[in-house]
């Protein structure tokens, strides 16, 4: 009886005991790139702004201006990768006074632009791109001294042309090294769209009264120039990127009977982290699918 029962646990405990490469072996999860390079840049700013709202005051207001600045780009495989996608939030708030030092403005402002550049490289180190940018820009003005108009609203949506360059170089350092550094510019212009502007004198009440269509013209530069250049420097490090720059921002319009104006600039210091996308490769998608019709079966 013990004999028997030996006999069974053996033949039980066999199948599991069998070597390993007698099982068939599992498909590698293999990481391949797409060849999808991906940018992404924070950039925190600080510098001088000068303001013009002839819907809230006549006179000229200039202080200081703190901004956050959010971009990424891949590429793409549109045009055998020759085309970019770049996405690009700006935030910025300021706080500026006039002249006389007896009113403040307080402002602030959201844009979002996202967009397509087609890159040309004459030159080995030299990258040259152009395209367009759908955006929106949402932002407010308050003037802490007046009662019946406190405030001033800011919306617009516009299509603006870009174009940039970037350029690589390398500074020679001790002991034979080199750091690598590359410039990069870019300029966005709005070149049609649509923005908020009420009619000289008209109260935020009757606006609300007689509703807000009437208020949304058609913007172009010939009533509503604005132009945003940033200027970069990166330092390559090792497992970093810094980057400073300067940016140049100018947002203006001037119709039905107000002008509004507002230049900044501002130094911009921050970080870029560059990587690359990544998917399995379709040897080891086709292994875990045969793989699970065998287990089926």
């Amino acid at each position: 009886m013990l004999r028997r029962f030996r006999i069974i646990l053996l033949a039980a405990i066999l199948p599991f005991a069998a070597p390993i490469s007698a099982y068939p072996e599992q498909p590698e999860m293999e990481a391949v790139p797409d060849r999808s390079p991906v940018a992404r840049t924070l950039l925190l700013g600080f510098g001088w702004s000068n303001q013009l709202d002839t819907y809230l005051s006549p006179m000229g207001y200039t202080g200081i201006q703190a901004s956050i600045l959010l971009q990424s780009e891949r590429m793409t495989r549109l045009a055998h990768r020759h085309i970019s996608f770049q996405s690009t939030f700006h935030g910025v708030f300021t706080s500026t006074g006039n002249s006389a030092e007896t009113a403040k403005y307080w402002g602030g402002r959201l844009a979002y632009d996202a967009g397509w550049h087609y890159h040309y490289s004459p030159l080995p180190r030299l990258d040259l791109k152009g395209g367009v940018m759908i955006g929106a820009d949402l932002g407010f003005l308050y003037n802490n001294r007046n009662n019946n108009n406190p405030a001033q609203g800011r919306f617009s949506a516009d299509l603006s042309l870009s174009a940039g360059a970037d350029y690589s170089f390398f500074v020679p350092l001790r002991r034979n090294r080199q750091l690598p550094m590359q410039v990069h510019y870019q300029a966005d212009m709005p070149a049609v769209g649509l923005m908020f502007c009420p009619e000289f004198g008209e109260s935020y009440y009757e606006i609300s009264q007689n509703g807000v269509g009437h208020n949304i013209i058609c913007a172009y530069p010939g009533n509503a120039f604005s132009l945003r250049q940033l200027l970069t420097l990166d330092f390559c490090l090792r497992r970093i990127t810094l980057r400073i720059g300067y940016l140049c921002d100018i947002r203006q319009s001037n119709s039905r009977s107000l002008k509004y104006r507002d230049t900044s600039h501002s130094i911009m210091l921050g970080f870029v982290r560059h990587f690359q996308l990544m998917k399995r490769s379709s040897s080891a998608r086709m292994g875990q699918m045969q793989e699970y019709k065998n287990l089926k079966i």
